[in-house]
């Protein structure tokens, strides 16, 4: 998998596989998916920034002993 981050056009790309893109899809104007004949390939994500997808926010969550 590979993160990248075009801060000068805010783009994110995420990248699952290499595997040849055989289908795109447009969630919406800002995201898009390409699919490879395994599944998801990649992610595109306009405005990734102004729309608060990067950076990255991970939650900690408090593991308890039980």
């Amino acid at each position: 998998m590979k993160i990248i981050y075009y801060e000068d056009d805010d783009i994110l790309f995420i990248e699952f596989s290499k595997d040849k893109i055989v289908h795109d899809e447009s969630l919406n104007w800002n995201v898009n998916i390409g699919y490879t004949k395994d599944g998801i390939g990649e992610i595109t994500i306009l405005e990734a920034k102004e729309r608060g997808y990067y950076p990255f926010e991970f939650e900690k969550i408090a593991r308890h002993a039980a």
